[in-house]
């Protein structure tokens, strides 16, 4: 279970978190009576509180414990309580823990969002990080649910601007590579005659460089064979 806080949580928000967690053991071990079977331990529901922040004084008031294992910022509560307090503030900042520091304050979400933005604009999590990013200004300013700070809608506009320049760059492109394809089988069809399903699939998955290269081949070609073999060799 997730009970993520934009703001550092209360004692009394974390036993609300820790309230609903053990509702949802209850659902589930009456369940198993009533099929006659028994929940272990390790199969009941675990709780993450993913808080922007935690003092010492609220980790403290939980009688938290970390693990070396799991690093800097997490803490975890008495095993038997099946919590664990995230201050995403205090996690290392590398690339394990971005998603979750994307959903930090201040300045450990702008160092987040920053890192996404440096990514190569082929590396596919770029695009995929700042679409969600995007989408998440885009509902806030729809739904107006949220009275978000102006940290936070600044981090926001910053990727959502990426997120625009890259879609006009990638819709660019796609059209360069669909009017490549159309003008590329014009030309075969002019040169060799029309041009069998299976062939037109082959040239639609080529590169616009490969496009490039199959243009200037094909003014050699004299029949369908010409381009099969092109296409076996490319």
């Amino acid at each position: 279970m997730l009970e993520p806080f934009r703001n550092q949580p209360t004692p009394a928000e974390i036993r609300s978190c820790l309230l609903k967690l053990y509702q949802a053991h209850g659902d589930y071990e009456r369940k198993a009576r009533r099929e006659h079977e028994r929940i272990p331990e390790n199969d009941l529901p675990y709780l993450w509180i993913l808080a922007s922040s935690a003092s010492e004084n609220l980790l403290n008031g939980f009688g938290v414990s970390s693990n070396e294992d799991w690093g800097s910022g997490v803490y975890f509560l008495h095993p038997s309580l099946r919590t664990a307090i995230i201050a995403i503030n205090q996690l290392p900042r590398d690339e394990t823990t971005l998603l979750l520091r994307l959903l930090g304050k201040g300045q450990t979400q702008n160092q987040a969002v920053d890192e996404v933005i440096a990514f190569d604009t082929r590396e596919p999590r770029r695009a995929a990080i700042l679409r969600l990013l995007a989408n998440w200004k885009i509902s806030i300013e729809i739904t107006g649910q949220v009275e978000a700070e102006e940290e936070l809608m600044m981090a926001l506009t910053q990727a959502y601007l990426e997120w625009e320049q890259q879609t006009e760059q990638r819709g660019e492109a796609k059209g360069r590579h669909e009017e490549g394809q159309s003008l590329i089988l014009r030309l075969l069809t002019r040169r060799i005659g029309d041009i069998s399903p299976d062939l037109q699939a082959q040239i639609q998955v080529l590169s616009l460089d490969q496009l490039e290269a199959l243009g200037e081949a094909l003014l050699d070609f004299t029949e369908p064979d010409d381009l099969v073999m092109w296409l076996q060799g490319n």
